[in-house]
């Protein structure tokens, strides 16, 4: 079987050197550029796995040779993490407005890098896995994720959102009108990570009816409290289903919201991961009235 074949493109000499040498170990067939020009013209003599590519070249930016890549047949769909100083915010967002599938910034953890470069090889040889309602990642982005930052040993924390009742609503009022609510709430809690959350964060589905946020320990709980008061609010007073008997007092919608984070579960793997999401998801539910009563 051949070895995913990878193309680093860095002017820091001594950087790309670093970078070979590790990723040779690593089992790749590894080649490198240092001008942009030079990544193109290889790109177009040879089949790559993935590309990893600076922002700051000395012939041209790290875009324009990104759209060349990107206008090419052979090319177009070639999995690209780029390499940016962690101060350079506006590129690194930039980056991912254009559809970069990743990036990594300066001075990173090597053996991150390896995982984000896997990962990336792998998604980019398996079918794409979204949810078909909200268009929102399946678990298994989340999983690769969670185990980058457990490699890295960065800080980390999950924010479970569980809609409770979905299945009386189908039951009542079909199918539609179930996945019209859920993709909402999906727009709302993807609003609320834009607005409380920090730029890599992400949300991916658990099952149907369920969300995990991966976000940091600072910004878990207001992204938790926006979350659970536009959930609430529009399940309550913008969404109001009708039972058989005509009320449209119904308190079987419900949310739930849950917390696990490193600092009080930091030998957490994958297995443990799955487990626990299992237990809180499978939790007693929150009324929405009781709920709100006990807030004031």
């Amino acid at each position: 079987m051949d070895k995913p074949k990878i193309l680093i493109v860095e002017d820091d000499i001594d950087l790309s050197h670093m970078l070979c040498a590790f990723f040779r170990s690593q089992d790749y067939d590894v080649r490198a550029a240092v001008w942009g020009r030079d990544a193109l013209a290889i790109s177009r003599e040879e089949s790559l796995s993935l590309i990893m590519l600076d922002i700051r070249l000395p012939d041209m930016d790290g875009y324009e040779v990104y759209h060349q890549l990107r206008q090419n047949r052979h090319t177009q769909a070639v999995p690209i993490i780029f390499l940016s100083e962690k101060r350079h915010r506006v590129e690194i967002l930039h980056g991912l407005e254009l559809g970069v599938v990743d990036y990594i910034a300066k001075p990173f953890d090597v053996q991150e890098l390896r995982l984000r470069v896997r990962n990336a090889i792998l998604r980019a040889s398996q079918p794409n896995l979204t949810n078909p309602v909200t268009n929102l990642p399946e678990m298994p982005l989340l999983e690769e994720r969670f185990m980058e930052v457990t490699a890295s040993k960065q800080p980390w924390s999950l924010l479970v959102v569980s809609i409770k009742g979905m299945d009386k609503l189908r039951e009542l009022r079909g199918f539609v009108a179930a996945d019209e609510l859920f993709r909402a709430v999906a727009l709302m809690v993807s609003s609320a990570i834009r607005d409380r959350g920090n730029d890599g964060d992400l949300v991916t589905h658990y099952r149907a009816e369920d969300l995990i946020i991966l976000t940091t320990p600072d910004k878990v709980g207001r992204m938790r409290a926006l979350i659970d008061s536009r959930v609430r609010q529009s399940l309550m007073h913008l969404y109001r289903p009708v039972d058989a008997d005509g009320s449209s007092e119904s308190r079987y919608l419900n949310i739930e919201t849950s917390i696990v984070e490193r600092s009080r579960e930091p030998d957490l793997d994958i297995d443990g991961l799955r487990a626990r999401l299992t237990a809180i998801i499978g939790a007693p539910a929150v009324e929405i009235g009781d709920a709100a009563e006990g807030s004031r």
